[in-house]
Protein backbone atom coordinates (compact mmCIF):
# COMPACT_ATOMS: atom_id res chain seq x y z
CA UNK A 1 0.00 0.00 0.00
CA UNK A 2 1.27 3.46 -0.83
CA UNK A 3 1.86 5.92 1.99
CA UNK A 4 -1.35 7.78 1.11
CA UNK A 5 -3.52 4.66 1.46
CA UNK A 6 -3.77 3.78 -2.24
CA UNK A 7 -2.97 0.27 -3.43
CA UNK A 8 -0.04 0.07 -5.80
CA UNK A 9 0.89 -2.78 -8.07
CA UNK A 10 4.24 -3.66 -9.53
CA UNK A 11 4.99 -5.42 -12.76
CA UNK A 12 8.03 -7.34 -13.82
CA UNK A 13 9.33 -6.65 -17.32
CA UNK A 14 7.64 -5.18 -20.36
CA UNK A 15 4.16 -6.36 -21.23
CA UNK A 16 5.24 -7.24 -24.78
CA UNK A 17 8.17 -9.39 -23.63
CA UNK A 18 8.18 -12.32 -21.24
CA UNK A 19 9.67 -11.60 -17.85
CA UNK A 20 13.29 -12.59 -17.96
CA UNK A 21 13.79 -12.20 -21.71
CA UNK A 22 17.11 -10.55 -20.92
CA UNK A 23 18.03 -13.31 -18.48
CA UNK A 24 17.22 -16.02 -21.04
CA UNK A 25 20.06 -14.73 -23.19
CA UNK A 26 22.44 -14.62 -20.22
CA UNK A 27 24.88 -17.40 -19.47
CA UNK A 28 24.62 -16.69 -15.75
CA UNK A 29 21.02 -15.62 -15.14
CA UNK A 30 20.28 -14.42 -11.61
CA UNK A 31 18.07 -16.48 -9.36
CA UNK A 32 14.48 -15.35 -10.06
CA UNK A 33 13.86 -14.79 -6.35
CA UNK A 34 15.96 -11.65 -6.67
CA UNK A 35 13.34 -10.26 -9.07
CA UNK A 36 10.63 -10.73 -6.46
CA UNK A 37 12.49 -8.47 -4.08
CA UNK A 38 13.83 -5.95 -6.61
CA UNK A 39 10.76 -5.61 -8.86
CA UNK A 40 7.87 -6.48 -6.57
CA UNK A 41 8.56 -5.90 -2.88
CA UNK A 42 11.03 -3.00 -2.94
CA UNK A 43 9.03 -0.65 -5.22
CA UNK A 44 6.02 -1.07 -2.91
CA UNK A 45 8.16 -0.73 0.20
CA UNK A 46 6.97 -4.15 1.38
CA UNK A 47 9.02 -6.16 3.82
CA UNK A 48 9.54 -9.87 3.30
CA UNK A 49 7.12 -10.48 6.17
CA UNK A 50 4.40 -8.30 4.63
CA UNK A 51 4.99 -9.78 1.17
CA UNK A 52 4.72 -13.30 2.57
CA UNK A 53 1.55 -12.37 4.42
CA UNK A 54 -0.04 -10.98 1.27
CA UNK A 55 1.06 -14.01 -0.76
CA UNK A 56 -0.38 -16.34 1.89
CA UNK A 57 2.91 -18.10 2.63
CA UNK A 58 5.19 -18.32 5.63
CA UNK A 59 7.90 -15.68 5.90
CA UNK A 60 10.68 -18.27 5.72
CA UNK A 61 9.17 -19.67 2.49
CA UNK A 62 9.38 -16.32 0.72
CA UNK A 63 12.76 -15.57 2.27
CA UNK A 64 14.20 -18.84 0.95
CA UNK A 65 13.00 -18.00 -2.58
CA UNK A 66 14.27 -14.42 -2.44
CA UNK A 67 17.67 -15.54 -1.16
CA UNK A 68 18.04 -18.23 -3.83
CA UNK A 69 17.75 -21.20 -1.49
CA UNK A 70 14.48 -22.41 -3.05
CA UNK A 71 13.05 -22.14 -6.52
CA UNK A 72 9.79 -20.59 -7.62
CA UNK A 73 7.29 -23.44 -7.58
CA UNK A 74 4.23 -23.50 -9.85
CA UNK A 75 2.09 -22.64 -6.80
CA UNK A 76 4.31 -19.68 -5.89
CA UNK A 77 4.20 -18.54 -9.53
CA UNK A 78 0.40 -18.55 -9.38
CA UNK A 79 0.47 -16.57 -6.13
CA UNK A 80 2.79 -13.98 -7.71
CA UNK A 81 0.47 -13.73 -10.72
CA UNK A 82 -2.54 -13.29 -8.45
CA UNK A 83 -0.74 -10.33 -6.86
CA UNK A 84 -0.50 -8.77 -10.33
CA UNK A 85 3.23 -9.35 -10.57
CA UNK A 86 3.56 -10.69 -14.12
CA UNK A 87 2.28 -14.12 -15.12
CA UNK A 88 2.84 -17.53 -13.59
CA UNK A 89 4.21 -18.71 -16.93
CA UNK A 90 6.76 -15.88 -16.95
CA UNK A 91 7.93 -16.67 -13.40
CA UNK A 92 8.31 -20.34 -14.28
CA UNK A 93 10.23 -19.40 -17.44
CA UNK A 94 12.66 -17.42 -15.26
CA UNK A 95 13.05 -20.38 -12.92
CA UNK A 96 13.55 -22.84 -15.78
CA UNK A 97 16.16 -20.57 -17.38
CA UNK A 98 18.02 -20.36 -14.10
CA UNK A 99 17.78 -24.12 -13.47
CA UNK A 100 19.02 -24.94 -16.98
CA UNK A 101 21.98 -22.57 -16.61
CA UNK A 102 22.88 -24.30 -13.33
CA UNK A 103 22.62 -27.76 -14.91
CA UNK A 104 24.74 -26.71 -17.89
CA UNK A 105 27.60 -25.94 -15.54
CA UNK A 106 28.05 -29.67 -14.97
CA UNK A 107 26.82 -30.93 -18.36
CA UNK A 108 30.26 -32.40 -19.05
CA UNK A 109 29.73 -34.88 -16.23
CA UNK A 110 26.49 -36.20 -17.70
CA UNK A 111 26.96 -39.57 -19.36
CA UNK A 112 24.53 -40.82 -21.98
CA UNK A 113 24.58 -43.63 -24.54
CA UNK A 114 22.90 -42.32 -27.69
CA UNK A 115 20.87 -44.75 -29.78
CA UNK A 116 22.39 -45.96 -33.02
CA UNK A 117 20.48 -45.01 -36.16
CA UNK A 118 18.43 -47.94 -37.41
CA UNK A 119 18.15 -48.34 -41.16
CA UNK A 120 14.91 -49.63 -42.56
Amino acid sequence: MAGDGRWVTASVGDSDKPVGAREMAMKKPPHPGRSIKDACLDPLDLSVSEGANRLGVARHTLSRVINGHSGISPEMAIRLEMMGWSTARAWLALQTTYDLAQAQKSAGKIKVRPLQAVRA
